[in-house]
């Protein structure tokens, strides 16, 4: 399974041409989509965790790990859409209401995307509205809000308000992050959970699936 290895080395070193590259000769070789996404690109983005937590890795490396994983991504999604596979579970992400912030949003979902769930990123600047439609029309597990601006940070509860009027709310978990967000404001607001990094984000998902 050489390509495997080369798929996860070229995701850990954030090389996207690589990984492009790899996934091209695995899927050519015969390795299934899903296969190469839980034997290669799960372990590489758990790892690129790790190394983050440990700060090994800081955020540029986040960043390209991330882009390395979408190359990948690119290439498996028409060929599982064709085939009827799908990710096992599916996430709406996306930076709230007067917040034009990215990054950490992209780094989250990127994360996510290596942790093998299927990630609907919504942008920024999102209202509860387009939330709640998401909701509606993806049926997701999960809603992740982002926000890196104190004074944005009430537009998180009202997104949550705007699932509870939309009777949606028990349908999803609601996980929120970002800079300014912290455990305590997600019980206030009546969160499922909260993470202050990328790979915690993983991690919480994972913990509330029972994974």
């Amino acid at each position: 399974m050489a390509q495997s290895n080369d798929l996860y080395d070229a995701i850990l070193k954030g090389d996207a041409k690589k990984a492009h590259a790899a996934t091209q000769a695995a899927l050519a070789a015969g390795t299934a989509p899903l296969q190469l996404i839980s034997e290669s690109m799960v372990p590489a983005m758990d790892e690129v965790g790790r190394l983050y937590e440990a700060e090994e890795y800081f955020v540029p490396e986040l960043l390209l790990a991330g882009r390395a994983m979408r190359s990948t991504l690119e290439l498996l999604r028409p060929l599982m859409i064709a085939s009827g596979e799908k990710l096992s579970t599916r996430v709406v992400i996306g930076t709230v209401k007067g917040d034009l912030h990215d990054i950490g949003k992209n780094i989250v979902g990127s994360m996510l995307e290596g942790g093998g769930f299927e990630v609907i990123d919504l942008g920024t600047d999102v209202s509860p509205e387009k939330f709640v439609a998401a909701v509606e029309e993806q049926k997701p597990q999960f809603v992740c809000l982002s926000a890196l601006l104190t004074v944005t940070m009430p537009a998180m509860k009202t997104t949550i308000d705007a699932l509870k009027i939309a009777g949606l709310r028990s349908q999803v978990k609601v996980l929120i992050g970002g800079a300014p967000v912290t455990p305590q404001y997600a019980k206030e607001i009546g969160a499922d959970g909260y993470s202050e990094n990328a790979s915690g984000a993983v991690s919480l998902v994972k913990n509330l699936l029972g994974v």
